[in-house]
């Protein structure tokens, strides 16, 4: 096995079990290894601190394993196996009114450059490293195994992989095959697009802060920005809000939106879905809404696009601050892992000081017990969301 000799302590990271080793650290490689392939990472002296995936990057081994041992069937079982039990302790997949999960959650699960959500009988999985993408097939079969319910596993990792790497991923079936399929979260269907949609089809990781706006929803005009399928207009509608409009600048995204509405509504005439570019369509709308959601894509995805970030979160919420209605409500996140609670908080407070509203927070927002955070890797803490009362 290839080697990789880190500097004089420079292996701290290490023992503090942080899964990232990083170019800088690296005395010397004892051999050449290509992107994808499992090394031994040892301190200068030579004793043995990690196992992982190599990559050519500024991440150069992502650690499977602080242990010395085969990454091989078992240790897949193994570590699948130990997040399937977490998710049933949350009981996540043994409600009839639940059938939509994240089983893998990267970092969080202990499997670097991997996730995989769950659609009821179908997995869709995803891989962020070669590494990872190299082992798809035992981890496909591996899910099989382990998880009764789960009789499709849909690859989707062509836009995923690092855009250096020697490889090209075909989104596909590994197993199984491609029926229409209908998910529920707390009751509430939906049809997951992992074929066409963004991820891995929907974005689970705001089923908690959707319930959370359903409270809210009673009466109100709400507005969903980039709404992408409809997941906050689904709560805002069976919350009982007066109208609810929904806007993403993808045609496909308001297709499938509108798909949602009418399996769980009908043809409700409350709901309206447009169509537009969102700070456009915040210039028309004047004081019209008094239940705003803001869950814009990632605005930086690299730290190098940070500046740029934050002053996309600063307008997009002053526009928000400027036109909601006076006693309105304001769920507002960020997705972008470059971004971290201070700076977007910081970003919106400014917005709101430009605005000259007055201004309180209600809520402070995460990402749900499904896509847990690995204690010794904060970076995994990606999502973060504000609700704010507007004065």
């Amino acid at each position: 096995m290839i080697t990789i000799q880190l500097k004089a302590k420079k292996e701290e990271n290490v023992l503090r079990f942080h899964p990232w080793i990083f170019s800088g650290a690296i005395a010397k490689i004892y051999g050449k290894p290509e992107e994808g392939d499992i090394v031994k990472v040892t301190d200068n002296k030579g004793n043995f601190l990690a196992i992982g995936h190599y990559q050519i990057g500024s991440i150069t081994v992502r650690i499977l394993s602080f242990t010395e041992q085969l990454i091989n069937r078992y240790f897949w079982k193994d570590r699948l196996t130990k997040a399937y039990d977490m998710r049933k302790s949350l009981n996540l997949n043994e409600s009839t009114k639940t059938t939509a999960y994240r089983l893998v959650h990267g970092e969080g699960d202990n499997l670097p450059g991997l996730i995989i959500d769950i659609y009821g009988n179908t997995a869709v999985m995803q891989a962020h490293s070669v590494g990872m993408h190299y082992a798809k097939d035992v981890i496909a079969e591996v899910l099989i195994e382990i998880i009764p319910e789960v009789t499709n596993v849909y690859y989707k990792s062509s836009n995923t992989l690092p855009y250096k790497a020697p490889v090209k991923a075909i989104d596909e079936y590994l197993i199984g095959g491609g029926e229409e399929n209908i998910a529920m979260e707390n009751g509430i269907k939906f049809f997951p697009n992992w074929i066409e949609g963004q991820k891995t089809g929907f974005f689970i990781d705001q089923r908690d802060n959707r319930s959370l706006l359903e409270q809210y929803s009673k009466g109100r005009n709400v507005l969903n920005m980039f709404c992408y399928t409809g997941g906050f207009s689904l709560y805002a509608m069976r919350g009982g809000a007066n109208c609810v409009h929904s806007v993403d600048s993808s045609e496909k995204a308001i297709e499938l939106t509108n798909k949602n509405i009418e399996l769980n509504f009908g043809n409700d005439k409350r709901h309206e879905a447009f169509v537009a570019d969102a700070f456009k369509f915040l210039d028309t709308i004047d004081d019209k809404y008094d239940l705003i959601v803001l869950d814009p894509p990632a605005f930086a995805k690299h730290r190098d696009a940070l500046h740029n970030a934050l002053q996309g979160y600063r307008r997009i919420n002053l526009a928000a601050f400027q036109k909601i209605k006076k006693g309105g409500v304001l769920f507002t996140f960020s997705c972008s892992q470059a971004v971290n609670k201070e700076q977007f908080r910081l970003a919106v407070f400014t917005a709101a000081a430009q605005s000259g509203r007055t201004v309180k927070i209600l809520h402070q927002l995460t990402q749900p017990k499904d896509h847990p955070i690995n204690i010794y890797h904060p970076e995994g803490e990606y999502l973060k969301g504000l609700v704010l009362y507007v004065e």
